[in-house]
């Protein structure tokens, strides 16, 4: 199970949220049997979208992040309830690049440096909002950060983190979001520039054994950060038999009508979790009868 926790200044200009994503990283891993620099490039994205779900308003908001850049890991994509619980897929799972000049797992290079990142946003209007920003580095945390200051206008600092052991099991994944709020004073910028100039990484953090709210102290250091909740979270998929028939149901009358007549079953597959659904060519012939 994860963990976030939401602190903010004592003068409430700086807000962060912080967040253990490894057990949600392990399970992707886990699902998609990801090679290194993707587990690190989903796990990132999983990070990221968790951490900005949780500030969603509504129980049944969402937040889908979707990065589709030019590297050869296609397109990666995050999503998240309103209590930061994820879900995620990617398009080539088994991605093999060398390490970059820094010694690390190439996921600019995997996810590529031409492209987009796409933020959806479902609160329950009748349009979700949309916006989209080119990518910056395909690292993810600088597309998020470009983001934020290009789609809504917040100085926000972003840090995300996946280490990935040898025999490619997830070790520790996390991250953090820093945002300025109105008022925040030039002193105050500068401090929080200091302190963020001075830190490790996030994944030595964690792998240190820093909990949470040390890693908050460290990031908020000399601004009496206080706690504002915390809450769990974890990777959970909402895929049900019930959403599966209806996206088979629209596919429209004449398709299923084909998949009948092949007297066989039909397997459908949950791209998030791998869950199979599958149903007889009797019961395809009774959705078709729906349409």
């Amino acid at each position: 199970m994860g963990r976030i926790l939401r602190a903010i200044s004592e003068n409430g200009g700086v807000v962060i949220t912080a967040a253990d994503t490894t057990d949600i990283a392990a399970r992707a891993e886990q699902i998609h049997k990801t090679s290194a620099v993707v587990t690190a490039a989903l796990g990132r994205l999983l990070t990221a979208a968790s951490m900005m779900g949780c500030s969603l308003k509504g129980e049944e908001s969402s937040l889908t992040l979707r990065l589709k850049g030019d590297g050869p890991a296609g397109s990666v994509i995050a999503v998240s309830d309103d209590r930061g619980s994820v879900r995620g897929y990617v398009q080539n799972p088994v991605v093999e690049l060398p390490l970059n000049r820094y010694g690390k797992l190439d996921v600019g290079g995997a996810v590529g440096q031409n492209g987009l990142l796409h933020v959806i946003k479902d609160v329950g209007m009748k349009d979700p909002y949309v916006g989209s920003v080119p990518l910056v580095s395909g690292e993810v945390a600088e597309d998020i950060t470009a983001y934020f200051a290009a789609s809504e206008q917040i100085p926000t600092v972003c840090a995300l983190g996946v280490l990935v052991n040898p025999n490619l099991t997830v070790k520790v994944a996390g991250g953090f979001l820093v945002q300025l709020l109105p008022g925040a004073t030039e002193d105050e910028i500068s401090r929080l520039e200091e302190n963020i100039k001075g830190l490790p990484s996030m994944t030595n953090m964690l792998d240190s054994g820093l909990a949470l709210e040390q890693i908050i102290d460290r990031v908020l250091a000399g601004f009496a950060p206080n706690i504002l909740d915390e809450f769990p979270v974890d990777y959970r998929c909402n895929c049900s038999r019930s959403r599966v028939e209806q996206m088979l149901i629209s596919l429209g009358r004449d398709e299923l009508a084909d998949m009948a007549a092949k007297g066989e079953d039909t397997e459908v597959a949950c791209h998030f979790c791998d869950k199979k659904y599958r149903f007889t060519a009797k019961e395809i012939e009774k959705l078709q009868k729906q349409c």
